[in-house]
């Protein structure tokens, strides 16, 4: 099947190259110079299992693309980007695999075939242009972003089901997407303010604030007639903090390297859709406090 992957940084290097060592035809979509190591020397993949090169096609260029599947890995704040590059070319199916939620609404808004969610539990470094590392294998879970059976799951499951992924299609995509939100609420934005490693969040203040933004999330979640319990939220959040403890999260990574975080699109998420539920007091305090607080970091540095 042909698999193209935008955005190779490391889950989408580390989701490409797993996939062509299951005989997949995948093309990645980055940048210089991974992409242009990729093309000449391939990609080195290292698991627990062993190492694999492997030799995906690699572009910079993600337009006019055609393939059955699209698998999107960039920054939430950059999913307009690859929509409209996605736009151009021709799938059968577009997964988003992203931080935060409402990225499956911009895909859709441009591409012409279904749009499919995804959580990916997977942990993966690039250490260097042509060589990334899977430091804990985890899982894909992916289905229809409005929930229910999609008309692409059959495709879905032939792409990433049954070989070296662990994966499988769920039908309880906003459920799932809400959890991961008060996950990477918990867990993100808190450990990349304290400038803690994710196991720090297991207890003392770092752990109350991990518990309260993640109870707001799933508050908000309900208010959206998705059901998540506030200790379901909580539980999520501790359970993926126990075993990603010695993990820099993603957003500290952004952070320490002077990038622009992911905010928007999750404590961020969870401040704009609270307003917008009528008839019920849900404040989310932690949840927005946060997300200044990191908006005033990017400001301070011109990242916004």
């Amino acid at each position: 099947m042909r698999i193209v992957v935008y955005g190779a940084g490391s889950l989408g290097s580390l989701l490409g190259g797993l996939l062509q060592v299951d005989g997949h035809d995948v093309t990645l979509v980055g940048r210089d110079p991974h992409v242009a190591t990729v093309r000449a020397d391939g990609l080195r993949v290292e698991t627990p299992d062993g190492d694999e090169l492997v030799h995906p096609e690699a572009t910079t260029d993600g337009t006019g693309l055609d393939a059955d599947l699209a698998l999107v890995t960039v920054k939430a704040f950059d999913t307009e980007t690859a929509a409209r590059d996605l736009a151009t070319g021709s799938f059968d199916a577009v997964c988003s695999l992203q931080n935060g939620m409402g990225n499956e609404a911009i895909l859709a808004g441009h591409v012409d075939c279904p749009v499919y969610a995804g959580t990916v539990t997977y942990g993966a470094i690039l250490h260097e242009p042509g060589r990334v590392e899977c430091t804990g294998v985890g899982g894909v879970v992916v289905g229809f972003h409005e929930g229910g059976g999609g008309p692409a799951d059959n495709l879905l499951e032939r792409a990433l089901v049954g070989g070296g992924l662990v994966a499988e299609v769920a039908e309880d995509m906003p459920r799932r997407l809400w959890e991961k939100l008060a996950v990477n609420a918990g867990i993100n934005t808190v450990t990349a303010l304290t400038r803690s490693e994710n196991g720090v969040l297991l207890d003392g203040t770092a752990n109350g604030l991990a518990r309260d933004a993640a109870r707001e999330t799933a508050r908000v979640a309900r208010g959206h007639d998705v059901r998540l319990s506030n200790r379901e939220a909580v539980a999520a959040v501790e359970e993926v903090a126990e075993a990603t403890a010695a993990n820099t999260s993603s957003m500290l990574q952004d952070i320490e390297a002077g990038r622009r975080t992911e905010v928007d699109a999750i404590t961020g998420h969870v401040v704009d859709r609270a307003g917008e539920i009528r008839d019920a007091d849900v404040d989310v305090p932690v949840c927005e406090t946060a997300t200044r607080l990191l908006r005033a970091w990017e400001a301070a540095r011109g990242l916004r």
